[in-house]
């Protein structure tokens, strides 16, 4: 888990570098441009760290899929935060869309993502 003095986090980040992620940005009309595979580097039901190839600079809209032992999740809209130089790539800060606004709350993705979040939390216990 992560903790800072200086963190806007709601809660705490867990590991979760087997979950598998791609990442599309958001195109004209809501549709998604190719996927990019990404490394997650920790994940809560309100924001993800990845590691990117490429650059992604903050404010871009995503989709995010994600897939790993029992998890397969799509489409989830999110937005870059920050993007800075990481390791091989770039370290993409990750706020996702569904808990920004109570017009874009979804309790579907709510219910999913807290789903994926509690699966990391007891694998980080």
């Amino acid at each position: 888990m992560t903790s800072d003095s200086a963190e806007r986090r709601i809660k705490d980040r867990y590991p979760a570098s087997c979950l598998k992620v791609q990442l599309r940005e958001r195109g004209f009309l809501g549709r998604g441009k190719h996927p990019t595979p990404v490394s997650c580097l920790d994940m809560n039901r309100y924001g993800m760290a990845v590691l990117c190839p490429r650059p992604v600079e903050p404010g871009v809209r995503l989709f995010m899929d994600f897939n790993g032992k029992y998890i397969s999740e799509s489409r989830v809209c999110a937005r870059v935060v920050e993007c800075h130089p990481y390791q091989t790539g770039y370290r993409l800060s990750v706020q996702f869309s569904y808990c920004l606004d109570k017009k874009g709350y979804s309790r579907t993705v709510d219910n999913a993502l807290s789903r994926i979040e509690g699966f990391y939390n007891r694998f980080a216990s």
